[in-house]
């Protein structure tokens, strides 16, 4: 099969979070099942300065934005290692900026024109690459109006008669929202700016019109394709998924074993597997401790987290649960990470106040981030919502016990450790429903209590956990089965279409 990925994040070239992670390694396993891929993704900065070398194509184009024509050029590089094409669209006015999408807090004024042109050259990269094309993978609301171009302006053209396409949904939250003025900008008639199609309480929805145009559209976990059908994680578009319900599904994103694994991971103290991980995992944790400047106690669990300081995550649950057991327990919290300034602060405050047991960095480090993982006896993601997650994941391959609250992919992935599941040898975290800080400090209360007291159990669920596979291998093969039922449906409504005329 043919498919062309488009995206505006793709690891190593352009990345602000898990949507560049999930697009630079996703097609490293669909080719290895024998597809064949090719990437395209806007020029950003960023790309030029990501250590592969790109090529410039002598391809130039010129697009209708609105009432202007606006000139842009293909670029070409390869995926590191790989010979799987990524082709960059250049235009220097909407990508060479320092930010991918915004900066100092703002969102670039002119998103919207910045991803109508984004959209509608991907489109036309098809014809002019020659690129045999039987898919296009769409990923969040950058990409969506290229669904409804193919729809509404190249259906008829030769080579895109039967060009299917999948709008995969990473974040609901984000949908590429703009005034009414902007349809003016896609040159779409504005016939399909009604409720049923592109408008949004009078706004113009790139995420809207992909889901309504697109054949098929996913997310990122089965969990959090029945979540969005309804508020509030539908954010508004419910109404319009529970429509569609019929094409939506649910695929669990992978983690590039490859990049992650404690056996070859040169960032950690000490390298381990399911093998030999009751060695290696005490010498990571003591450097993870010596490292954020808390004592090397063995005993005390050392919980890390991860991520974006944000409420979707759960920091002000974390701060208030803090706060308490920093007086109260005999445990120690390692936390890696950026975002909003007050969670940032309160953070930081609170490690300067309890240095023995808080330790805080607010940045973000892969290696760091890969050395919490090594060295974290649990791993807490308590989210208000979270469409998939891959912390999880990285934390079962490196032998750091999840605790999570029941939602989205975090609900996928990890199973209670109850009875019944100890019993089935499928226990590998703890996970709680409720989001309070009060739920949340009786799950970490029981997790702790465990630790301390329970060490043949807690082995157990550490090693389910490092039995698992989560790699992409699985999850490619969930998509290359989604492309295949996608384009056929997708081929046999083309047919149909000619038989009645």
């Amino acid at each position: 099969m043919n498919i062309l990925l488009a995206s505006s994040e793709v690891y190593p070239f352009a990345k602000t979070g898990g949507l560049a992670d999930v697009c630079g390694s996703l097609p490293l396993e669909l080719r290895r099942l024998g597809q064949d891929i090719a990437v395209i993704m806007p020029a950003f900065r960023q790309c030029f300065t990501c250590g592969q070398p790109i090529e410039e194509l002598p391809i130039y184009f010129d697009l209708p934005i609105g009432s202007k024509v606006v000139s842009g050029q293909l670029l070409k590089s390869y995926l590191p290692d790989t010979d799987i094409p990524v082709y960059l669209v250049k235009n220097d006015e909407y990508y060479d900026r320092p930010q991918l999408y915004r900066e100092d807090g703002e969102d670039y004024h002119d998103n919207c024109e910045r991803f109508v042109f984004f959209s509608r050259a991907i489109l036309e990269a098809i014809r002019l690459l020659q690129l045999p094309v039987d898919i296009v993978h769409c990923n969040d609301w950058q990409t969506g109006l290229a669904p409804a171009y193919l729809d509404i302006e190249y259906a008829a053209t030769l080579g895109y008669e039967k060009v299917a396409t999948l709008l995969t949904i990473h974040n609901m939250a984000y949908q590429g929202n703009f005034w009414h003025w902007d349809m003016v900008l896609t040159g779409l008639d504005w016939k399909y700016f009604n409720m049923h199609q592109m408008e949004f309480y009078g706004h113009l929805n790139f995420m809207k019109t992909g889901i309504v145009f697109a054949d098929s559209i996913s997310t990122v976990s089965p969990r959090y394709a029945q979540e969005i059908q309804s508020s509030p994680l539908g954010c508004g578009l419910e109404g319009v998924l529970r429509d569609r319900a019929n094409v939506l599904s649910g695929v669990v994103n992978g983690v590039d074993y490859d990049k992650w694994d404690p056996k070859t991971d040169d960032a950690i103290a000490v390298n381990f597997d399911l093998s030999d991980w009751e060695m290696g995992k005490p010498a990571c944790k003591k450097a993870l401790q010596q490292e954020f400047n808390l004592p090397t106690d063995p005993q005390a669990p050392v919980i890390g987290m991860v991520g974006r300081m944000a409420d979707q995550k759960g920091f002000d649950l974390v701060a208030e649960v803090i706060q308490e057991w920093a007086r109260t327990k005999n445990t120690q919290w390692v936390i890696l990470g950026t975002g909003e300034p007050g969670h940032q602060n309160q953070l930081s405050q609170l490690a300067q106040q309890y240095p023995d047991k808080v330790g805080v960095k607010v940045e973000f480090c892969e290696a760091k981030a890969r050395r919490v993982e090594a060295g974290a006896d649990m791993f807490l993601m308590p989210s208000l919502y979270e469409p998939c997650g891959l912390n999880q994941l990285y934390s079962l391959r490196y032998g750091a016990v999840p605790v999570v609250r029941e939602t989205g992919g975090l609900a996928d992935t990890i199973t209670d450790a109850d009875e019944d599941s100890l019993a089935a040898g499928m226990a590998n975290g703890f996970t709680f429903r409720e989001y309070s800080s009060h739920a949340l400090a009786d799950m970490l209360q029981r997790a702790c209590r465990l630790y301390q007291q329970d060490k043949p159990t807690w082995k157990k669920i550490v090693e389910n956990g490092l039995a698992q596979d989560w790699s992409w291998k699985r999850s490619a093969a969930e998509y290359v089965r989604l492309f295949e039922e996608t384009v056929a449906r997708k081929r046999a409504k083309v047919d149909d279409g000619k038989k009645k005329r």
